[in-house]
């Protein structure tokens, strides 16, 4: 497996997103108190990765990178990924005259006309 890539992302003074990537955990341990490591992560690759105070994480975030965000970063890109419309929008059928159009009666004394 190649080697992973740690990606800070946090958000600026001017309110743009900063990213910064890390070759390894090792600047982030020096940067960031460790209070754990993930143990319950459905990303099986995640377990066992450190988990820091004052960042979000760890999270996939594409193949081999590993990414950590502010609390503040986390929540507003999760109000804006919830708030985001679908672009696929589901159809129902259409009742004709009480009976489904294209659905067969199934000899059901109340749909037989």
């Amino acid at each position: 497996m190649p080697q992973a890539t740690f990606r800070v992302v946090t958000r600026g003074k001017d309110g743009t997103l900063r990213i910064r990537d890390y070759p390894s955990s090792e600047p982030l341990l020096r940067m960031h108190s460790q209070i754990g490591i993930d143990d319950c992560s459905t990303d099986l690759g995640l377990r066992g990765l450190p988990v820091f105070r004052g960042l979000v994480g760890p999270m996939p975030d594409g193949k081999n990178v590993i990414r950590y965000e502010s609390p503040e970063v986390f929540e507003t890109l999760t109000k804006e990924w919830g708030a985001a419309k679908s672009g696929r929008r589901r159809r129902r059928a259409k009742p004709v005259d009480g009976v489904l159009e294209g659905v067969p009666a199934m000899g059901h004394p109340a749909l037989e006309a």
